[in-house]
């Protein structure tokens, strides 16, 4: 480099990235079913979606119902805006931060009110469908389950919900 050369600055995109990590997680790739079972196999989840004022996610208690995603919600909360059909997204996890592995699993689909008085009063006896949050939370939400994935990271394993047993 000669005195007339500009100095050597990095790029923005390798500012942006920051220092580079050596870890590398592994990871696979669950089956639907797989992923059906680990849904499943949970009660908290996490919706989210391009709500009036912004993206939005939210957590939720729920239960799986037939293809369906059910949630109670409360008519004048945010959450409120799902009783019209909106296209969301609906996430479960399992994290084990010491041991680095975990799985996740994502369902797209469309959720609006439950409006079926046959599945209404079913609804009110399924378990999970219970809300942690207290007041009024009579409004039933379903989200229909239209592409569901998952991965489990850290380790190769099917992790043991996914495959049939209770974790």
């Amino acid at each position: 480099m000669t005195t007339s050369d500009p100095p050597v600055r990095p790029r923005a995109d390798d500012r942006l990235q920051g220092p580079k990590s050596k870890r590398r997680i592994d990871y696979t790739d669950l089956t639907p079913t797989q992923s059906q079972a680990l849904l499943e196999s949970r009660d908290v989840g996490r919706v989210g979606w391009n709500a009036g004022h912004g993206p939005q996610i939210f957590p939720v208690s729920y239960a799986v119902v037939h293809d369906l995603v059910i949630f109670r919600t409360s008519p004048f909360g945010v959450l409120s805006e799902l009783v019209r059909p909106a296209q969301v997204v609906f996430e479960v996890d399992d994290l084990d931060r010491r041991r680095r592995t975990g799985w996740s699993v994502i369902v797209h689909g469309r959720a609006q009110a439950v409006a079926s008085p046959a599945l209404l009063t079913h609804l009110w006896t399924v378990d999970g469908a219970e809300p942690w949050a207290g007041g009024v939370r009579n409004v039933f939400i379903a989200i229909g389950i239209e592409r569901i994935t998952g991965r489990s990271f850290g380790s190769q394993q099917v992790p043991r919900a996914a495959r049939g047993g209770r974790h």
